[in-house]
C-alpha cells in the first residue's frame, strides 16, 4: 500500500477578473395602476349640487 506523503501537483495558473467596457443595462418591464377612491360627505355633494360650475 503506498502513502502519500506530499502534496499533488496544482496546476497553476492566473484568474484575472476586470469591470467590462460597457455598462450593464437591465431591462424591466414595470406597469404601475393607481386606483384613486374618493368619498364625498352629504354635505359637499350638496353644496357641488347647489353650485356646479365651481368646479
Amino acid at each position: 500500500m503506498a502513502v502519500m506523503t506530499g502534496m499533488p501537483l496544482i496546476a497553476g495558473g492566473c484568474v484575472n477578473i476586470s469591470a467590462p467596457d460597457k455598462p450593464i443595462q437591465i431591462n424591466l418591464n414595470i406597469n404601475v395602476t393607481q386606483e384613486v377612491v374618493y368619498r364625498l360627505d352629504n354635505e359637499a355633494k350638496s353644496l357641488i349640487k347647489q353650485n356646479p360650475g365651481i368646479f
